[in-house]
């Protein structure tokens, strides 16, 4: 019986993916025991105890960005936590360690190391995290979601993807995503959204323009997010919703997508086969951007700076390309080359490499 310890979370970027192997990996063999490791305070403390899996905890320790306090006593709090995570391993004689970045995958490399248990890495983001970059050093195998990310040793697998996403059939489910919205299953629609919170570009570009998109022929859904406080102008064909729980609804009714460029936004577009205009978030360290290079490049998307998305930047460019039937029929082949949805069982893959070559 083989023994895994997942390490990592904060953030649902972080969570979601360790998440989809965990599950392939009971899905595989049931008497495995899959063991996460997380901080009190990360998305991890809810969500893997609601998916039934054991979350054993590792202090938070944030890397020092600048000579004060929390520098000083760094070194102690990261040898306090890497202790404590080698006496996690010895108890649950845990076989292998697969990270996927956050505060708690870098104890678990440095613990893994030091009690030779055989470390798998997995990058999200085209940009990869500290902790990832230590971990990749020293690793059995890494995977990363997108080609070019700068780590040693990568191997492109995909995102692992949640299975609302895998095993997601738009066109048996379009039907009932016109229902859920009120639209004509028979019309094309453009799927227009900027995370939980909203993206207030976005907004405003399409709020500014949509008029451009239903005269185009397209019905628009228009997902806004909580912290927007526009008006929804209440005309047919055009649905406004500050949050959706059900996006494989929204996927299901979207023949085009105007989105940020998050890594699970991007890897679960291309791997519908959605053509998509992507408008990186323009704070942080440019990760968005890059995130959106494979699928720009492969012919699947085009990229608009948030800078430059502005109700005549959709005239003049997102709504002529709704128009472009041979175009858009070339996004949809670019994406399903460049969109996988074998993320979490190209994971397993590795994992199996680096038990096999312990």
């Amino acid at each position: 019986m083989t023994t895994y310890l997942l390490a990592g979370g904060g953030t649902a970027g972080h969570v979601n993916p360790l998440l989809a192997v965990a599950d392939a990996l009971r899905a595989r063999d049931p008497d495995a025991v899959v063991l996460v490791l997380g901080t009190r305070e990360g998305l991890e403390a809810r969500l893997v105890p609601q998916r039934g899996y054991e979350l054993l905890f590792v202090d938070k320790v944030p890397f020092p960005r600048r000579p004060d306090r929390a520098a000083l006593a760094f070194p102690w709090r990261l040898r306090r936590a890497v202790a404590g995570v080698r006496a996690q391993l010895r108890e649950h004689r845990v076989d292998v360690v697969v990270g996927f970045g956050g505060y708690a995958a870098a104890p678990a490399y440095l613990a893994a190391r030091r009690e030779h248990v055989p470390v798998v890495v997995h990058e999200a983001n085209a940009r990869p995290g500290m902790a990832n970059v230590l971990g990749a050093r020293r690793a059995a195998a890494v995977g990363v979601a997108f080609a070019g990310t700068p780590l040693r040793g990568a191997r492109v697998v995909g995102m692992p993807l949640r299975r609302e996403i895998v095993d997601l059939d738009p066109a048996a489910l379009r039907a009932d995503a016109a229902a859920h919205y009120g639209l004509d299953p028979d019309r094309p629609t453009l799927l227009v959204f900027g995370g939980s919170l909203g993206a207030q570009r976005l907004n405003e570009a399409f709020t500014g323009s949509f008029r451009g998109v239903l005269a185009a022929g397209y019905q628009l859904v228009h997902l806004t997010g909580a912290r927007w406080t526009g008006a929804d102008p209440g005309v047919a064909g055009y649905v406004v919703r500050p949050y959706e729980d059900r996006m494989d609804l929204a996927f299901a009714i979207a023949d085009v997508i105007v989105s940020r460029s998050g890594a699970a936004t991007v890897s679960e577009i291309s791997a519908l086969g959605i053509p998509a205009v992507y408008v990186p978030y323009a704070v942080g360290n440019g990760e968005q951007a890059l995130n959106a290079r494979s699928a720009v490049e492969a012919g699947a998307a085009l990229l608009i700076a948030d800078a430059e998305l502005t109700p005549d930047r959709v005239r003049a460019e997102v709504v002529p390309l709704l128009a472009d039937a041979p175009r858009l029929a070339a996004m949809r082949r670019a994406a399903a080359v460049v969109g996988s949805r074998t993320g979490a069982e190209d994971v397993v893959a590795l994992i199996d490499d680096a038990l096999a070559g312990r």
